[in-house]
């Protein structure tokens, strides 16, 4: 048995594979035409995630579908079975025969690539298998680099601003003028907070605050930008010409962080701690999104008119004892119900904004 059609494609082309779940089904294919009596496999990465503690994908030989399964870190051994079983299970039913299993690379904690046949894979193919882990090695040594980078660049940029990192050059120059709606949400009374409370404790109010906050944008498909101290811009981006879109999926966020705040403060009086009171404000407009920094030295942010108005309307949720205060821009491309609470100037803005809120909002305290 000669592996000529797999072995050809991992040493030529298997480094180029956009992805695992290609790499696994390319090779899977390739398998198969070399006459290897494959139902199924999977492969396993380890990932640095905030989260994710590893991706497996599996593969069906029938119709060549597959589909990702993860475990969630911390990456204890019931974890793993348990991720591992559902991923299996998957694939249960494909064939009573066995899994055979390597990891690819030196040490124990590489990719692992497994497979499962329709009978007792013989000595002479599972030496085959091993064989093709082993050209297997440097491909997927790129592949898990790859997505080491993107995993990475994700945590800390967000998936939108992550592509657009990687697709552009590292330059000073690089950005493009984007519409989206904005949501600018800050802690209240937080200084007071870090001076009274020990480090842990502030830590733990920050990320569960960001928890909420955060948890809200990325369910309405808005993306967080930045961290600003106990604050956070958001942006919803605008597709195609339906503005309505993004400034309802910023309202539904915001709403939605509401309620998640009103749960968390419920769990920290009863465990005696303060509420944590905040104030969130959205706005439409256009945005430069992309880098800005020293010569050797950059971030990827978004700035403008439109960045700046939010962060001022924010600044008037106290004074109007508002929570939540939306501008005149969002205002005009939503049918959500608002109350007009007037038109009010803002600190170093030219212009006076019309100001709405949400009804039944809460008092900012």
């Amino acid at each position: 048995m000669q592996l000529n059609s797999t072995l050809t494609w991992l040493v030529d082309a298997a480094g180029a594979s956009p992805g695992a779940d290609r790499f696994l089904a390319e090779v899977g294919a390739h398998l198969i035409a070399d006459n290897l009596p494959l139902a199924g496999g999977a492969l396993t990465l380890a990932v640095p995630h905030p989260i994710i503690a590893r991706r497996t994908w599996l593969w069906r030989a029938e119709n060549g579908e597959v589909i990702e399964a993860v475990g969630f870190a911390p990456a204890d051994a019931a974890q793993k079975d348990s991720a591992g079983d559902a991923g299996w299970r998957w694939l249960a039913g494909l064939a009573d025969g066995m899994v055979h299993e390597d990891v690819v690379g030196p040490g124990s904690d590489g990719p692992v690539l497994s497979w499962i046949g329709p009978r007792q894979f013989t000595e002479t193919e599972i030496a085959r298998l091993r064989e093709v882990a082993r050209f297997a090695a440097a491909p997927l040594a790129a592949l898990s680099a790859r997505a080491t980078l993107i995993a990475t660049l994700e945590a800390y940029l967000g998936r939108r601003s992550a592509a657009r990192v990687m697709a552009g050059p590292l330059r000073r120059d690089v950005g493009e003028t984007i519409r989206a709606a904005l949501l600018y949400a800050d802690l209240r009374s937080f200084t007071a907070l870090s001076e009274t409370s020990p480090p842990a404790a502030v830590i733990a109010a920050l990320d569960a605050w960001f928890d909420c906050i955060a948890g809200a944008v990325h369910a309405f498909g808005g993306e967080v930008l930045k961290f600003i101290g106990d604050g956070m811009l958001a942006i919803f981006p605008v597709t195609g010409e339906n503005l309505g879109d993004a400034c309802n999926a910023a309202l539904r966020a915001v709403t939605s962080a509401q309620a998640g705040m009103a749960h968390l403060d419920g769990i920290r009086r009863e465990q005696g701690l303060p509420s944590l009171a905040f104030g969130a404000a959205l706005h439409l407009g256009e945005i430069l999104w992309g880098n800005v920094g020293a010569a050797d030295r950059l971030d990827f942010t978004a700035i403008g008119p439109a960045v700046n108005l939010v962060s001022r309307l924010e600044g008037l949720c106290r004074p109007l004892g508002r929570t939540v205060l939306i501008s005149g821009a969002v205002a005009r491309e939503t049918t959500a119900k608002l109350i007009p609470l007037g038109t009010h100037p803002l600190r170093g803005i030219a212009a006076p904004c019309d100001v709405y809120t949400v009804p039944d909002g809460q008092s900012a305290t």
